[in-house]
C-alpha cells in the first residue's frame, strides 16, 4: 500500500476520444483553487488511466463523458483496477449518463455520478469527504 500526503490529489480525464471539455475544466479549476492537485488527461484509453492513477498516486480518479462510452470505459477500469490491486481509488462520473446506468455503473465501482447543472462546489465538496478518509 502507498502512503500518501495529506494533499489530495485527483486525475480528471477525458477518456478515449471525447473531446468536450469545457465542464471537466471547470471542475478542475474549482478542485485547485480549494488546495486539490489535479491531474489532467486527455484521450487515454484505460490501460493509460490506470498507470497514470497508480504513478501519480492520486486519491480519486474523475472522467467525464459526453460520447456514451462509459459503460464500456468503466467496465474496462473495473476489471483493470481489480487486477493492479488498486480498487481502494474511488471513481466519479460527470457529463452526459443516462440515469438507467447509475446502478450498473455503481455496481463497477463508481463512487458518484455528478450530471449538468451540478455545482464545482458539490463535486468539491464531495471530493473533499471521500478523499480524504
Amino acid at each position: 500500500m502507498v502512503t500518501r500526503t495529506d494533499k489530495i490529489r485527483v486525475l480528471l480525464t477525458k477518456p478515449n476520444l471525447d473531446d468536450h471539455d469545457r465542464g471537466i475544466r471547470q471542475v478542475a479549476a474549482g478542485l485547485r483553487e480549494s488546495g486539490v492537485e489535479v491531474i489532467y488527461t486527455r484521450f487515454k484509453f484505460p490501460e493509460e488511466i490506470i498507470r497514470t492513477a497508480m504513478d501519480e498516486d492520486v486519491n480519486m480518479i474523475g472522467m467525464s463523458f459526453l460520447s456514451g462510452a462509459h459503460m464500456y470505459i468503466c467496465s474496462e477500469l473495473s476489471r483493470l483496477r481489480k487486477e493492479s490491486n488498486c480498487e481502494d481509488i474511488p471513481m466519479i462520473l460527470g457529463g452526459i449518463i443516462p440515469d438507467d446506468d447509475i446502478p450498473e455503473l455503481c455496481k463497477m465501482g463508481v463512487s458518484k455520478v455528478f450530471g449538468p447543472g451540478t455545482f464545482v462546489r458539490d463535486i468539491v465538496e464531495y471530493i473533499s469527504s471521500v478523499a480524504s478518509k
